[in-house]
């Protein structure tokens, strides 16, 4: 044997003994490499991409340190994959262009409008967001600038007397801006919501026909049990139905009208707590069930919040002379106050919270701001029954109150030991140019800002009311209980012959007996 063929055979032997063939090598390549691929970020990027681009960068620069600068190389390659993610979709931002296209146009025939047509209701939102931005409330220049032109759209589309930005409710899909407007009393809106609840009670009317023309043949028997009668709803431009709110997801999107509430939308909007998704035509999905979709549940939240947040500085209005309070419920208008020459930062920030008032009114348990009598709604032979006094007394519902117009914030209850407001200034180094702001704490995310004339409220949250333990849903209620059954419902056996002899004998022995009585009785009478 040569040297050289011992020396293959040699290393033939070492290769066999201490390394693999090449289908296990292959087979350990692809177990390697579908690792790596497995190995992915939370962006998505994963490993075996993340080592091409970083080895590629290598090879392309050579540097001379490239074992010190690996790691560099690394986190630089990383923060520009991170950098494209950030960036934003070119077809979104086309879609968003067009979108707020009609918001940079210019009016037809503006050039030709004197000052008193330029005269329209359209708030001046930005001088209030730099009031908002001294005390760190705000959503941004830009955006308050956007929502500033969609709101001038929406006047330029309708007659209206006041308008008003009254704040944005975050969605878990979509956000909602709302728009607080007064209507005049005559509108088109009204006739066409009259006309939906028109045909809902027809058709509800109809239904009931039909089920009561199926059961002629065979009457079932009807239920004597009588359903409280149902609360009505205030009607528009009074109590929550006061303003009109529209509302649009984001600057540039149309804007929607939002549905007068009825009382059952705001009780039960109490007694349940869903987050907002941005699409109004959602069901809402709780227990109890609740009457109505997103829009319903979206009115209502604003009505609450509007209710118990909406303040402004002592003084600012007043009530009229000539209007008389009422015998129930107080007085429900004010006007403005013209010897109001702006209050004090003293007062405004006072500890007592006596410098703000509600002038919006409270929403009382039975979902209105004027209390509704039940007993008005039945019918005159109940009312003509005879009663006593005494049982007409405890049959009479207590009407139900809550704090008058113009109410300090100082009255409202405390949260847990914790004030339902805190109010502070703006700026403690240069005061004589700061301005007052205060917070509700029972509504996380409303707020207030006054300086001199000046003064407004917005609100930017969830839509969602403080809790100070987890929200627990009501439970259903228990089941019935079982019937008794008792001896007058039991089926009972069919006599026999014997049982009706004996029930007869028992029948003719007391006639015999009184026969005898009667005959002892006359013969007394004879003697």
């Amino acid at each position: 044997m040569s040297t050289a063929q011992y020396q293959n055979y040699n290393g033939d032997q070492r290769q066999r003994i201490g390394t693999p063939d090449g289908g296990e090598m292959e087979k350990h390549f692809n177990d390697a490499k579908s690792y790596i691929l497995s190995t992915t970020s939370k962006n998505g990027v994963n490993l075996y991409n993340h080592l091409v681009k970083c080895v590629s960068r290598l090879l392309t620069e050579q540097p001379r340190d490239s074992a010190v600068i690996f790691e560099d190389i690394s986190k630089s390659t990383r923060s520009q994959e991170e950098k494209k993610e950030d960036e934003p979709n070119p077809e979104a931002e086309q879609i968003l262009n067009e979108e707020q296209k009609p918001l940079f146009e210019k009016g037809e025939n503006t050039d030709d409008l004197d000052e008193e047509a330029l005269q329209s209701p359209l708030p001046h939102i930005l001088e209030q967001a730099y009031y908002f931005e001294q005390a760190g409330i705000g959503l941004g220049r830009d955006e308050t600038y956007q929502i500033w032109l969609a709101l001038k759209q929406l006047v330029d589309k309708s007659q209206f007397e006041k308008l008003r930005f009254w704040g944005k409710i975050l969605g878990t899909e979509k956000n909602y801006y709302v728009a607080e407007v007064e209507q005049n009393a005559d509108d088109e809106v009204e006739e066409e919501e009259e006309n939906e609840e028109n045909n809902e009670n027809e058709d509800g009317k109809d239904l009931d026909d039909d089920e009561e023309g199926e059961g002629d043949e065979d009457p079932l028997p009807k239920s004597t049990f009588k359903s409280p009668p149902t609360v009505p709803k205030e009607e528009r431009g009074t109590g929550v139905n006061k303003y009109t709110y529209y509302v649009c997801n984001r600057p540039g999107a149309p804007w929607v009208r939002l549905p007068t509430i009825t009382p059952a939308h705001i009780s039960l909007a109490r007694q349940i707590k869903v987050y907002f998704t941005g699409d109004l035509t959602r069901e809402i999905k709780s227990y109890p069930a609740y009457p109505g979709t997103e829009k319903h549940y979206l009115r209502a939240q604003i009505a609450r919040i509007s209710a118990t947040t909406q303040v402004s500085p002592n003084g600012r209005f007043k009530f009229s002379d000539e209007e008389e309070e009422e015998e129930e419920g107080g007085r429900t208008n004010y006007e403005d106050n013209e010897d109001f020459t702006g209050a004090p930062l003293s007062e405004l920030t006072d500890e007592e919270l006596n410098g703000w008032v509600h002038h919006v009114l409270h929403i009382l348990p039975q979902g209105r701001t004027k209390w509704w009598n039940p007993k008005e709604g039945e019918e005159e032979e109940e009312q003509e029954e005879e009663e006593d006094e005494d049982a007409k007394a405890e049959n009479e519902p207590q009407p139900e109150q809550g704090p008058p117009l113009l109410t300090p914030v100082g009255a409202d209850a405390d949260i847990h030991h914790t004030k339902a407001w805190t109010a502070k200034i703006s700026s403690n180094l240069i005061p004589q140019y700061a301005c007052a702001f205060i917070r509700s704490n029972l509504w996380p995310g409303a707020y207030a800002f006054a300086r001199g004339m000046i003064w407004e409220n917005i609100y930017i949250g969830c839509g969602h009311k403080y809790a100070t333990s987890d929200y627990k849903p009501e439970l259903p209620p228990l089941p019935a209980t079982e019937y008794n059954d008792g001896p007058e419902i039991l089926e009972a056996d069919d006599p026999t012959a014997e049982d009706e002899e004996k029930a007869r004998a028992a029948a003719e022995q007391p006639e015999e007996a009184e026969e005898e009585e009667e005959q002892e009785e006359n013969e007394d009478e004879e003697d």
